[in-house]
């Protein structure tokens, strides 16, 4: 079922790409919609369209929004954490430069609620665009967070935990209730798969820590040991920090509290300390 909702997707994203011009602002936009990804999100609105409704196809501009508002705030992420891959390929900012990146990234944003103007049932389009405007808000909330935590000596597990609520999973739980509402759930189940596709992304951002220090870059698709470099809070972070005592922990919140010219050296002590 999966590669159905996948090769639906794939079919009206090809059949979408922005070939407006100029092309020095919708280039690096398709470039990084078909750099590929799991398309989870889009999955998941469309699986939940499909739940309650088999005509998934009424899901798809929905799906679209979703899937462009995701790479949007992939594409201002990776600005923000000087990241220099994204899914084994440059980042958009380091391709095209950094002033593409940031009005590339503007353009993906207004576009994604065109596609959600495009809901055959227009009935829904108030409903779908208060839920879509309090997840944007939350995405937003929860970079800053983020951001926050960076150089915030006191971040505990809990506070991590709603950040990654906010900046990763409200975004899964948007698509699967949106998905459904245009199916025609009732707002008691749609709530019932928000849920779900909440935890579910907290689950995911969980495996992504784990990911981004232990994972194969091949496969990872992503520099590994990107968010040590960073001095992130991670999960693995918050929990080292509980675990350890005296000179360990006193070298963890050191490494942590600096930039190195010696990435891989950072890297290989903090990992190390784990």
């Amino acid at each position: 079922m999966k590669s159905s909702y996948s090769s639906i997707f794939e079919k009206y994203l090809a059949e979408n790409l922005f070939l407006s011009s100029p092309k020095e602002l919708y280039e690096p936009v398709n470039y990084i919609l078909t750099m590929g990804g799991k398309r989870l999100r889009p999955i998941l609105a469309l699986m939940g369209c499909g739940l309650f409704d088999d005509r998934v196809e009424k899901a798809v501009p929905a799906a679209m929004a979703v899937e462009v508002f995701h790479n949007f705030t992939l594409l201002h992420d990776d600005i923000m954490d000087a990241a220099p891959i994204r899914r084994g390929n440059p980042t958009v900012h380091k391709k095209y430069g950094l002033n593409a990146g940031v009005l590339s990234g503007d353009v993906m944003l207004i576009h994604a609620y065109d596609f959600l103007l495009r809901i055959e049932n227009k009935s829904l389009v108030p409903e779908v665009f208060s839920i879509f405007n309090k997840m944007a808000i939350e995405v937003c909330q929860g970079q800053q967070y983020d951001m926050n935590f960076e150089t915030s000596a006191a971040v505990s597990i809990p506070d991590y935990l709603r950040m990654i609520e906010l900046k990763t999973a409200v975004l899964l739980a948007s698509a699967f209730k949106i998905g459904a509402l245009i199916g025609g759930a009732s707002a008691i189940d749609a709530d019932h798969l928000s849920e779900f596709g909440r935890n579910m992304g907290i689950a995911f951002q969980l495996q992504d820590d784990v990911l981004d220090t232990y994972g194969d870059p091949k496969k990872f698709g992503k520099k590994v040991g990107g968010d040590i470099v960073q001095n992130k809070k991670t999960y693995l972070v918050l929990k080292a920090l509980e675990l350890t005592e005296d000179t360990d922990r006193m070298s963890l919140e050191k490494l942590l509290s600096s930039s190195t010219e010696d990435e891989a050296v950072k890297i290989a002590a903090v990992k190390s300390i784990f």
